[in-house]
């Protein structure tokens, strides 16, 4: 069983989870659910295809891809 808040059990969760509170909580006062949903949907997108992850040694996750095919 993982404990809550673990970084070293469940790291990648938790760096996502650092990373959206930064990145999106911190910056915005929600009016509404709604909002706080489109706003979090953005935000995923563009952190599934156009932000650099160091894990991806900075590479967005697109080119990692792209690189990965080529290979």
């Amino acid at each position: 069983m993982i404990e809550p808040g673990s970084l070293y059990q469940n790291g990648y969760i938790e760096r996502f989870n650092r990373t959206y509170r930064t990145e999106v909580l911190d910056l915005y006062l929600f009016n509404n659910l709604a909002q706080a949903r489109r706003i979090t949907e953005e935000w995923l997108t563009i952190y599934n295809t156009e932000r650099p992850h160091e894990a991806l040694n900075n590479m967005t996750p697109i080119e990692y891809k792209t690189l990965k095919q080529a290979a």
